[in-house]
């Protein structure tokens, strides 16, 4: 398999249909929002396959968080795209005249020298499309599109894997794939280097060395792990405050691959709010967590006694209690080996499989224990729950009124059911569905 999956990247002004081409040609709804704090994540990258050929699709809408509507500058939007994807998707409104915006879409896109694809959407409110009229913005390949009819999306995918490299995404269950993900120049290649065993990734002090994925695959116990070392992910400053920018997408892509994350924070700079953010995406893509203090050895021990920082962090990453902490060095090898055995040992949770009838009688002892209050007159039901067949500890809970559920009761049921099965570097997901 060749390491570098392609990238399309879907851009454009806002409401132009840029999320609902993305679910469409994935075919499923993929983006799954959550507004609890530190844990926002919109489904940004997705694995797509056309005419035996794999890549990764992402939608540029997702750039922003969901509770903010200011729209990313498209600049700062399509410059990223260019950067890091191998096509480009620029997506306009069949009926509503060129904009200044889409003029700025196009020719930045046609800056970038990847091949560029011009989608007029909405086609299904236009007819005839004039495609004279769109020929101005200077893109020569051109198609009209329809997410909501499905309407041209199988030549869209033709065209598309005509142009891209026969490449596929290496899915082999037997090997754990895991991801080293974090800020710029926190020793993600250090440390890839020192798991490897080899030189196998350019390391620099100078911020922004790795642009690609690098990969390395070792044998540790009789089970194959595969590293990828990402670019590192960085805050964009010319971005208004309130949005957030995740400057590398195949960083993304990469957690999307990944099984298990190891998320790097610089010892001598803890604590950054974009490293929660991170584990965040983490956290909502379901893959499995470590947080890693790299370059311990260079920390000021007098200042940062192991003791002193341990609380500090787990009270920064809260919302993810369940995932370990351990302290780095790539210089000293301090730790190196453990996080193998943190990964095996995270990956055999993930493959956990409860019995229904042991998963109901403790649904059955949390709501007795405490039951959950009612909102607005209608008082919350849970009668059973089933565990999801899929990769990662996944449950629907059935019930009445469910919609009613206080955020608080869902953190309990969480609580409750780690005191059982602790699932430590795993983060399990709770469905809860109306039994009608």
């Amino acid at each position: 398999m060749s390491s570098k999956v392609p990238i399309v990247a879907i851009v454009g002004r806002a409401n132009v249909g840029k999320s609902s081409l993305f679910n469409a040609i994935i075919g499923r709804r993929e983006a799954i929002t959550s507004t609890e704090a530190g844990t926002t994540r919109d489904s940004l990258t997705a694995k797509a396959s056309w005419a035996a050929k794999d890549f990764w699709l992402v939608d540029t809408a997702g750039l922003k968080t969901p509770e903010d509507d200011f729209e990313l500058s498209i600049q700062d939007q399509i410059s990223e795209a260019a950067n890091s994807a191998d096509m480009i998707l620029v997506t306009v409104e069949a009926d509503v005249p060129i904009t200044d915006e889409d003029r700025r879409v196009a020719t930045m896109a046609l800056k970038s020298r990847q091949p560029v694809i011009l989608l007029i959407n909405k086609a299904d409110k236009v007819r005839p499309i004039d495609f004279d009229e769109w020929r101005r913005l200077g893109i020569k390949d051109i198609l009209a599109t329809s997410a909501t009819q499905k309407a041209g999306l199988d030549e869209l995918l033709d065209r598309v894997a005509k142009i891209l490299p026969r490449v596929r995404i290496n899915d082999s269950p037997e090997v754990i794939k895991v991801s080293l993900l974090g800020r710029p120049n926190v020793g993600k290649s250090s440390l890839f280097n020192s798991l490897a065993k080899k030189q196998q990734a350019l390391v620099a002090d100078r911020a922004g060395t790795t642009r690609d994925v690098n990969r390395a695959t070792v044998r540790y116990e009789g089970q194959e792990i595969q590293l990828l070392d990402t670019a590192g992910i960085r805050r964009s400053g010319k971005i208004a405050r309130g949005v957030e920018q995740f400057s590398v997408l195949r960083a993304l892509a990469a957690i999307e691959e990944s099984d298990i994350c190891l998320l790097l924070m610089d010892a001598g700079e803890l604590n950054v709010q974009l490293d929660q953010k991170i584990a965040g995406i983490i956290k909502e893509a379901g893959r499995g967590l470590v947080l890693v203090v790299s370059k311990w050895d260079s920390a000021e021990k007098d200042a940062f006694t192991h003791d002193q920082v341990s609380p500090q962090i787990a009270a920064n990453f809260d919302f993810v209690p369940w995932a370990p902490l351990i302290f780095t060095s790539a210089i000293t090898g301090q730790n190196v080996a453990k996080l193998y055995e943190l990964v095996l040992d995270i990956y055999r949770q993930r493959q956990l499989r409860i019995k229904t009838t042991e998963l109901n009688r403790w649904l059955q002892q949390a709501v007795t224990d405490h039951p959950p209050a009612g909102l607005k007159g209608r008082t919350p039901k849970l009668n059973y729950m089933v565990q999801e067949e899929n990769e990662f500890p996944n449950f629907k809970v059935f019930g009445a009124h469910t919609k009613f559920l206080h955020w608080s009761y869902k953190r309990y049921l969480e609580r409750k059911f780690r005191e059982v099965w602790p699932l430590p570097g795993t983060p399990l997901k709770f469905w809860f569905i109306e039994k009608h």
